[in-house]
């Protein structure tokens, strides 16, 4: 990966990683933001639809959202294709 990167991918990157996150455990932004609020985190339903459709979630919700889905690790490899598939 030699060329930089647009933030647009970036966001891309995250808008795709949480919805795959969140299919392949069946939750809906309702069950993220029941989650969340128990770990004393307010973000409604609507909110985090937008955050994530955007691909805009600042690094502590990020954060909170891998940790309430219960997310064990992130494949470095799967990112960087969804990367190259987004730079083409």
């Amino acid at each position: 990966m030699s060329k930089a990167i647009p933030n647009a991918a970036w966001r891309e990157l995250i808008s795709r990683l949480m919805k795959s996150e969140m299919s392949k455990r069946g939750l809906r932004y309702d069950d993220l933001s029941k989650a969340l609020a128990e770990h004393g985190c307010s973000q409604s339903a609507d909110n985090l639809r937008n955050k994530i459709n955007r691909g805009i979630l600042g690094a502590d919700l990020f954060v909170q959202l891998l940790i309430v889905m219960n997310v064990k690790s992130l494949n470095r490899e799967t990112l960087l294709e969804i990367l190259e598939e987004l730079k083409n």
